[in-house]
Order: structure tokens, then sequence, then C-alpha cells
């Protein structure tokens, strides 16, 4: 039984359409949905700028992973109104890294992941590095 679904996005269209692909995996099993991202980095300098030149009421909501943070709120926002239980979580690093480590770290039973960059014949796109390295059964959803 599938109790729980992990997905990655990155805000894409084309992740977008791997991240309805689970919501509809986990909404016919009755699972939790976990959405996940990586990000990079954002120095501080380009943070405190940023902060500066934003109105004084959003200032606070301005942090290295702002941009991440709004997508996955955006995406878990949308499975809550198909009635889903959904958490997200990120960290920063590479994609198909965090997404195993969240995957694992939340006891996943499926994580699933769009077929964008599977087209190169070297290893290291995301969901070559994903099927290879999860800690449990992966779902390449056909996005490109």
């Amino acid at each position: 039984m599938i109790q729980t679904v992990t997905v990655g996005t990155d805000g894409s269209e084309t992740a977008d359409k791997a991240v309805q692909f689970a919501f509809d995996l986990a909404d016919k099993f009755g699972a939790k949905i976990v959405i996940a991202s990586s990000y990079r980095p954002v120095s501080e300098g380009k943070v405190r700028r940023d902060q500066r030149e934003a109105p004084d009421d959003i200032q606070w909501s301005i942090n290295p992973t702002q941009e991440v943070d709004a997508t996955l709120n955006a995406a878990a926002e949308r499975a809550r109104e198909r009635g889903l239980e959904a958490v997200t979580e990120a960290r920063e690093g590479q994609p198909a890294e965090v997404l195993c480590e969240i995957a694992e770290a939340y006891g996943s039973d499926v994580v699933v992941v769009g077929n964008r960059g599977m087209h190169r014949k070297v290893l290291g796109s995301v969901p070559n590095s994903v099927s290879h390295n999860a800690p449990c059964s992966v779902v390449i959803v056909k996005t490109t």
C-alpha cells in the first residue's frame, strides 16, 4: 500500500505535470504528499539588498529560500484544495540528492519525478540519478 508520495518540483511547467501525477496517485491511495525542492544559496548581500528595497511589511519574508518556498507553498495549497494531506520541504543541494534525502526522511513509498533530462546519454540528469539512488520505488512521468 502507498502511504507517502514524494514529488520534486522546481516550479516549471514540466515539473508541474509530475506534481499533478503525484497528486492523482496520492488521491487514489489516500496517501500523504511530500512536495520537495532543492535550492542553491543566495548571497547574503542580495538578501539584504532585496530586504532594503522591499516594502516594510514584507521585508521579513525575504530570505535565501523565498522563491522555492513560494513554489512549494503554491503546490501544497493546490494539494489541500484536493483534500490531500500535504507537507513541503526545501533543502540546499543538488536536486536529485535532495529529492532522495527527503523521500528517505519521510519514509516515502514512491518518488515521482518528471522525465526532463532523460534524453541525455550520460548519467547525471535528475530522473536518472533519482532512479538509481532513491530509497523506494520511482515513477518517472512523461513531462516533455
